[in-house]
């Protein structure tokens, strides 16, 4: 008998991780972020898996838009993939792939860091005590556009 807990979507996650480490060998350390989710963009697709590339997911509060959140990948509507290019990963960005989880509702997440020697991949579940989302500010892009109505808001305003 195994002590192993089933997570949901290994088979997927599996491919997910086999991508990441194709793109690794091929490029290894060193490369921006933005290198490897363009490379990585073209090894999902060769691999035959689906995925949308940094959707935009509005974040509200009480009606109002706060911001966005912005993913790397969502993969299959079933898996978050966030990908880092860091020499060594600081554990901040585990809180910013559950709170992506907690948003989407998603059941499992990946967390890449390509800055090292040997990928890093760490599976990432949603909080258990999520019972009601919470917006985690931190990770939120506020676009230039809504700096600007906010900013017109509050001169109407004073």
């Amino acid at each position: 008998m195994s002590n192993k807990i089933q997570a949901p979507h290994e088979d997927l996650t599996y491919r997910i991780i086999g991508a990441g480490m194709a793109v690794h060998r091929q490029l290894g350390p060193g490369y921006k972020e933005a290198i490897y989710q363009e490379k990585l963009e073209t090894q999902l697709t060769q691999d035959g898996i689906g995925f949308e590339p940094q959707k935009k997911l509005p974040v509200y509060h009480n009606e109002q838009l706060l911001g966005l959140y912005i993913p790397d990948f969502i993969i299959e509507n079933k898996v978050i993939l966030e990908i880092k290019a860091f020499a060594t990963l600081h554990k901040k960005y585990l809180g910013q792939v559950i709170t992506y989880l907690n948003h989407t509702a998603l059941p499992i997440g990946l967390l890449m860091n390509f800055g090292e020697k040997k990928l890093l991949t760490r599976r990432v579940f949603p909080s258990p005590q999520a019972t009601e989302f919470q917006n985690n500010h931190q990770w939120i892009f506020v676009p230039d556009w809504l700096k600007a109505q906010k900013q017109e808001q509050e001169e109407i305003l004073f």
